[in-house]
């Protein structure tokens, strides 16, 4: 069966249906965030132990122990990395509560000084005591943070401890018996239509494929260029900041203001002097996201999902209008889903010829169904 582009069949009434399914289900997605995220961490963890599970299978091992030792290994090296955090902690001589503390005081010195440059730039805003008011807030809120907020975070994250345990849990599964279950649904396809559906399953799985793909080359990208723009102004650990700042954004929005946050606190704290730096700094990241925005992500999420980059960035303001944040996560791997039901759906519906081996095909069960009934 040729492959050709889905692109070159669908029309405007199909893309239409795609956009509303897109944001239905975001909708829908929204209600169900509890078992929204873990099920996409688990897809994640899926396509990531795929490639070294079918290695195993080419090799000979079968499909079962492939999977035990995939996800074994995975535990292992999880739980090194669990044990190397916990040693990386105890070795310094500072503890990361000492250590959070000098970069939360860096940060807020330089909000201070920003401020005291504001009112000697513009008097009226020495008039409206601004600097004054601005430290009594930052002083109210640091004093009450661990008493309140930290407290409400932290029973956030036991709150969603539960949920994000499932994920492994069903990674698993999805390893185990993903091939069952594309099985399972194309038995039930109509004979007329099941070379049309074995593509369909076949290009879903693909499509999420690309797009975790350009996920990961997104966050390459964004570390590399972040860390190269914070070690030529003189940022120390540029390659960490980049990794982490990189990582956060995979959480639109706030993801990004908590990386600015940080990157901003550690070049106050390396140069308490030379605000110029924090100020370097913020250009750097706020240029790095407008690359994000407007290059990498069209470029590789946009490009691993054969979708235009025009509707990329429509569909990213769309998806957070209309489900928050959890929508401008959700959006792309479920557009690129949508997208590849919906036209291998419209090219289904518009084939004459399949519509005419199914209703054939019924004539003929019917026919031979009734054979030996007597008139």
């Amino acid at each position: 069966m040729s492959r050709l582009p889905a692109q070159q069949h669908a029309g405007p009434i199909v893309w239409s249906g795609i956009i509303a399914a897109t944001c239905a289900l975001l909708f829908l997605l929204q209600q169900m965030l509890f078992l929204a995220i873990p099920f996409l961490l688990a897809i994640v963890l899926y396509y990531i132990l795929q490639p070294p599970m079918q290695r195993l299978i080419r090799l000979g091992i079968s499909h079962n122990a492939a999977t035990l030792m995939v996800g074994s290994m995975f535990l292992l090296v999880l739980m090194l990395a669990t044990l190397l955090a916990i040693y990386w902690d105890a070795g310094p001589s500072e503890s990361w509560q000492t250590m959070l503390g000098k970069y939360l005081s860096g940060g807020l010195d330089f909000i201070r000084h920003t401020m005291a440059s504001l009112e000697r730039q513009f008097p009226i805003l020495k008039q409206m005591k601004l600097a004054r008011t601005v430290n009594a807030r930052m002083s109210s809120f640091t004093s009450t943070f661990i008493q309140q907020h930290l407290t409400d975070i932290l029973v956030s994250v036991a709150g969603w401890l539960p949920s994000l345990l499932l994920a492994p849990f069903l990674a698993f599964f999805f390893l185990r018996d993903g091939s069952r279950f594309k099985k399972f649904l194309a038995r039930a396809v109509p004979n007329a239509f099941f070379e049309r559906a074995l593509y369909l399953l076949h290009e879903v799985d693909q499509t999420a494929h690309r797009y975790f793909q350009g996920l990961i080359k997104l966050t390459v990208l964004d570390t590399i260029v972040l860390a190269l723009g914070l070690w030529a102004i003189g940022v120390s650990s540029p390659l960490v900041l980049g990794l982490i700042a990189a990582m956060l954004a995979w959480v639109p929005y706030v993801g990004s203001i908590v990386g600015c946050m940080l990157v901003v606190m550690v070049a106050s704290t390396d140069a308490p002097s030379d605000p110029s730096m924090a100020y370097m700094a913020i250009s750097v990241f706020i240029g790095v996201r407008l690359l994000d925005d407007f290059i990498f992500m069209p470029l590789t999420l946009g490009r691993s999902l054969h979708i235009h980059p025009l509707i990329t960035v429509l569909m990213i303001f769309i998806g957070g209008s209309v489900a928050g944040v959890a929508g401008l996560m959700l959006v792309l791997p479920l557009l690129g889903v949508v997208m590849v039901v919906g036209e291998t759906l419209g090219r289904l519906i518009t084939d004459p010829r399949l519509r005419a081996r199914h209703r054939n095909a019924i004539y003929l069960r019917t026919r031979q169904a009734s054979a030996d009934l007597v008139h």
